[in-house]
């Protein structure tokens, strides 16, 4: 393994992960990152009604296996039919935080519990739970981690005290189904999907930033071209996954997600997604599930992050530049400053 600390803090800054294996901040740790289910493994799909047949084949083999099943559950879509296949009585979770508007998501998510007879938990999030379980997650993942990653594991604590012996998430359903219509329905240039993909310029925040155009390069075509779905498939399904798997690995409950044992059968409708109905057959089966609600807007799993950095000055380390145009940068990215000064910290 080699071992580079200005490339792994840039390759942080820029993709959320350290997307080369072979590489580490420090000697004695090595990060971890998920590996894909490979596509002969997974089940092709054509329809609404063959996502459901084939979420209950799954949940069904679960329930074979595990008395007691829970949930992580939004407001959104993608948990909402997961939740559906739960027996009642199962517990489900939902993340507040005193210092974040998430009433709407709350709202929805009590519907759901409400409807199939699920005990529904409230996990708080506050700056106090980011500051104690950010550096367990970190130690064990040997590197900054997403934000996400501190609450899961609380939730995941939560659910082992409650006797919950595995977690439904719906995290793969944007990816396999077309739900990142924002990054996958421009047709992009190569320049412009780096731009818009890359979720913090180490440029802008480092000291020694280290080009990350390798890794872009690699999905190049033609002169100024960009296979950028072939990009989601392989790069951000690592970063997203990857916060699930340490998140829940280090809680020691296991966790499981329908939606990546499936892939479309058929090429994406792109002129579906274009025309506003991103993951359309995760909408149809939303509307067999609950007829009787609208289908929301996407909802992703919310963090207080906006909330809580919304003053903070920045890092004060000699990696990070002393000019970082903070007032410019969203809660997600200076959350991503701060968790790299805070794993800096721990393991320098």
């Amino acid at each position: 393994m080699a071992i580079d600390k200005d490339f792994c803090l840039s390759s942080y800054m820029a993709f959320r992960y350290i997307w080369k294996d072979d590489m580490d901040f420090y000697r004695g740790f090595h990060h971890h990152n998920f590996e894909p289910i490979p596509d002969g493994e997974r089940i092709p799909v054509r329809t609404s009604e063959d996502i459901d047949r084939e979420i209950r084949r799954q949940v069904d083999e679960l329930y074979r296996r595990y008395g007691n099943i829970g949930i992580l559950l939004s407001g959104g879509m993608d948990s909402a039919n997961l939740a559906s296949y739960l027996r009642p009585g199962s517990h489900a979770y939902t993340f507040t935080s005193s210092v974040g508007v998430f009433d709407a998501d709350i709202e929805r998510a009590r519907k759901y519990c409400d409807k199939l007879g699920l005990q529904h938990h409230l996990v708080d999030i506050s700056f106090e739970d980011y500051k104690h379980y950010t550096p367990i997650v970190m130690a064990a993942k040997g590197a900054p981690v997403h934000s996400i990653e501190p609450q899961i594991y609380k939730a995941a604590i939560q659910a082992k005290k409650d006797g919950v012996e595995i977690i439904l998430v719906g995290e793969s359903a944007d990816l396999v189904f077309g739900g990142m219509d924002k990054l996958i329905s421009p047709e992009w240039t190569f320049d412009g999907f780096v731009a818009r993909y890359t979720f913090l310029d180490p440029g802008v925040v480092l000291t020694k930033p280290v080009s990350q155009a390798e890794l872009y390069e690699h999905y190049r075509t033609g002169e100024n071209g960009i296979d950028h779905m072939r990009f989601m498939d392989e790069v951000f399904s690592i970063e997203s996954s990857s916060s699930y798997l340490n998140a829940f690995a280090v809680a020691g409950l296991p966790y499981y997600d329908p939606y990546v044992r499936l892939v479309m059968a058929e090429p994406l409708d792109m002129q579906r997604v274009r025309n506003g109905e991103p993951k359309y057959l995760v909408r149809g089966l939303y509307a067999m599930k609950y007829p009787e609600l609208e289908i929301p807007f996407k909802m992703p799993m919310p963090r207080p992050v906006d909330s809580i950095f919304h003053d903070w000055a920045g890092p004060t380390r000699s990696e990070f530049r002393s000019d970082i145009p903070m007032d410019c940068l969203t809660g997600n990215q200076k959350w991503q400053l701060w968790c790299a000064e805070l794993f800096l910290d721990m393991f320098d």
